[in-house]
């Protein structure tokens, strides 16, 4: 007798549990599980899931708009230093002795470069 009771409570308990996910599975595919009670109920949570995701956006579009501009300053880095290179060598070119000898020849400024390489000079 036992075991007949014990199985009926398990079929009945099994039916019900049964009948309940249905309940639930029909409620989701007739859209009714996200009623105005459930939004009423869970406003704080759905307001709190909203402003995180907008925080989501607003953080990535700041992340994504700082990434642009630090790949456009490290670009016009390059630049920079592309000209920097480019000047320097420029004015190492012009200061070379021969250089500067040519300019002083054609500005005609009584100017030479001394043959003797400078006494140094001991003190006893």
């Amino acid at each position: 007798m036992e075991t007949t009771n014990e199985n009926k409570e398990r079929t009945t308990a099994s039916a019900s549990a049964s009948k309940h996910s249905g309940k639930h599975v029909k409620r989701i595919v007739q859209g009714r599980f996200l009623s105005f009670d459930f939004f009423k109920r869970n406003a704080v949570y759905v307001i709190g899931v909203i402003l995180m995701f907008l925080a989501y956006i607003s953080n990535k579009f700041e992340y994504q708009s700082r990434m642009k501009e630090v790949m456009d300053l490290k670009e016009q880095l390059a630049t920079a230093e592309a000209d920097c290179v480019n000047a320097s060598a420029k004015y190492n070119s012009m200061i070379r002795e021969s250089r500067m000898t040519q300019y002083v020849q054609q500005k005609n400024i009584d100017l030479a470069a001394p043959q003797e390489p400078p006494y140094h000079l001991n003190s006893k």
